[in-house]
């Protein structure tokens, strides 16, 4: 790819910033790379863009340069705890747009209160990867409309980062785990093990099924496995606006331990 040089003003440093690539651009001083830029489509259509820097001054440099080269929105995400990288993106014209927290959720039933918790009358629990996949799409969907026609929120979320093809928001079906009755599924949670500790991505109920138990029901199942398989602890990411999730954690004994913000230019 051919590159185009962004030059810099009279700065402490004599930074060139250089696209070498779709979507990543480098700061050059005196030919050694002092920093890089990226920028990446989510699926929900947004454009999210990344600087890792060795000081402010290629920082700024290669925001002005990914700035004029790209279209707006921008949007971000940084580490709240990480004042220096907030002040500088804030430097650049983004402002916070959302917070979601981050939690420690423990997985033995003794201590989440959960053992014994079982789903109300006629609602069983499909464990993790066991779903009919036409149903859990269909659950996903109608769940994701029911949001969105209130809430709003959903097409915000930072944990929806599954790469799929368009329209596909169910992209790995091993991953969830359902709350079943005749008719259809009720809810689903979602579990994603790593080599750390798995994550619980999203936990959702039909919004006509809610507060009879059912996420409980599916929290209890899916960290009761977790714990049985040898994992102390998951992480959870809750949205700050979300209450209900907000209870349902730090109900079972959850700790936040960080929160990231989502900026927006």
């Amino acid at each position: 790819m051919n590159t185009t040089p962004f030059t810099s003003g009279p700065s402490e440093y004599a930074v060139r910033i250089t696209r070498v690539a779709d979507g990543q651009w480098h700061a050059l001083d005196d030919d050694l790379v002092v920093g890089s830029g990226y920028a990446a489509d989510r699926p929900d259509g947004r454009l999210f863009v990344s600087i890792d820097a060795w000081h402010e001054a290629a920082f700024d440099r290669l925001a002005e340069a990914m700035l004029a080269d790209l279209p707006s929105p921008l949007y971000t995400v940084v580490d709240e705890a990480d004042v220096e990288l907030t002040a500088r993106w804030q430097r650049a014209g983004f402002t916070t747009r959302r917070r979601e927290w981050e939690y420690d959720v423990p997985t033995d039933p003794q201590v989440t209160g959960l053992a014994g918790v079982l789903p109300p009358s006629g609602v069983t629990i499909v464990p993790v990867g066991q779903a009919d996949e036409g149903l859990l799409r269909a659950v996903d969907r109608a769940i994701r409309d029911e949001v969105e026609a209130t809430a709003g929120w959903w097409q915000s979320m930072p944990t929806e980062v599954y790469h799929g093809p368009e329209g596909d928001t169910v992209v790995d079906p091993s991953k969830y785990a359902v709350a079943s009755a005749p008719d259809g599924y009720l809810g689903l949670i979602r579990v994603v093990v790593t080599l750390h500790r798995p994550r619980v991505g999203l936990v959702a109920v039909r919004a006509g099924e809610q507060r009879r138990g059912i996420a409980r029901a599916l929290l209890a199942d899916t960290l009761g496995t977790l714990h049985r398989a040898g994992y102390a602890e998951a992480r959870a990411e809750v949205h700050e606006s979300n209450r209900a999730a907000t209870a349902l954690f730090e109900g079972v004994g959850a700790r936040p331990v960080s929160s990231n913000l989502e900026l927006v230019r």
